[in-house]
């Protein structure tokens, strides 16, 4: 008897549920069976206690998490690329970071940036198969012109997503830096790139909804990939993010007052510096504490590779 498309595809459905069974993420939490029938109240106090535990979870990984910054630290500082790579809420989340990294640290939109399996579209409507493809991923790397000089992190939740499993093993046959970021023990991601960082969150109050702490710890350890990396790469002066960039009213002030909290100069002195530097922050603080003008501002930061701290000795050592 001929098998029908059905009966071909059941074997395969079959291995990837017990592939789910094993999987802590997916984990069936039967204390939670009658969730649904508690007051609003209650269930808000389970869902925040859940939530409070990603942080320790996030906690054991951060020897493993300094490590996987620092490596992309140094490739960055040699023009290299942040590239993130996901389906679904990882993959949301991966272009939700490099979306906000233009307006904090000043980057240029390619410098960090997000893929999501299945385009733009999977932003905000499921693009069925997308996620099961390892050859998508390869191809939208080569999309961006992958270089042994760029970072990719792979972000899956389980751990065994083909889209994000399949950028890290393209990436690192091409030479460049991989980070895999999942949620589960021994995953395939994390296998499959030189850095890989498992944050074990358990299972989720909703059975395999993992937009919940799964997703809240994928966010935080992106936070510190691409945080930190702008501190090594000079971006924030301090704890103060004297690369913004001043594109609408509120970060015009906060320009102003960034100024002010570095320099601790009067408004018509701020005003001035930073009508003498084109409302660059960073070279605004330097022709203050520096002393120097806007042109000597920006040659010094261009020979400390952006770094204000190492400018601003320059200046003063120049005029010393």
């Amino acid at each position: 008897m001929t098998s029908t498309p059905a009966d071909a595809a059941t074997p395969r459905y079959d291995d990837l549920r017990a592939q789910l069974d094993t999987l802590t993420t997916e984990a069936f939490r039967p204390e939670l069976a009658e969730i649904d029938q508690l007051p609003t109240l209650e269930i808000a106090k389970i869902m925040n206690g859940e939530d409070s535990t990603v942080t320790a979870a996030v906690a054991a990984q951060l020897p493993l998490i300094a490590a996987a910054i620092d490596a992309t630290a140094e490739r960055a500082a040699r023009g290299g690329r942040l590239i993130y790579a996901g389906a679904g809420t990882a993959g949301r989340l991966g272009v939700l970071d490099a979306s906000e990294c233009p307006p904090t640290f000043n980057t240029d939109p390619e410098q960090v940036v997000g893929l999501i399996a299945g385009g733009p579209t999977a932003l905000v409507t499921a693009v069925e198969g997308a996620e099961d493809s390892k050859e998508l991923a390869a191809a939208d790397l080569d999309g961006l012109k992958l270089t042994a000089a760029d970072t990719v992190v792979g972000i899956s939740a389980s751990g065994r997503t083909p889209y994000a499993i399949g950028a890290v093993e393209h990436a690192r046959r091409l030479g460049a830096l991989t980070i895999g970021l999942s949620c589960n023990a021994g995953s395939a991601l994390a296998a499959a790139a030189e850095h890989g960082i498992e944050v074990v969150v358990g299972p989720e109050l909703l059975t395999g909804s993992t937009r919940l702490k799964a997703g809240t710890a994928q966010k935080l350890v992106l936070n510190m990939l691409s945080t930190l990396t702008m501190i090594r790469l000079g971006k924030t002066y301090g704890n103060l993010m004297v690369d913004v960039r001043a594109s609408n009213e509120k970060l015009r002030a906060r320009s102003r007052r960034i100024v002010a909290l570095a320099t601790g100069a009067t408004d018509d002195e701020i005003e001035t510096a930073l009508t003498a530097t084109g409302g660059e922050v960073k070279n605004a603080i330097l022709t203050i504490l520096g002393e120097v003008d806007g042109p000597t501002a920006a040659s010094l930061l261009a020979d400390s590779d952006g770094h204000l701290r190492a400018a601003l000795q320059a200046a003063h050592t120049s005029t010393g």
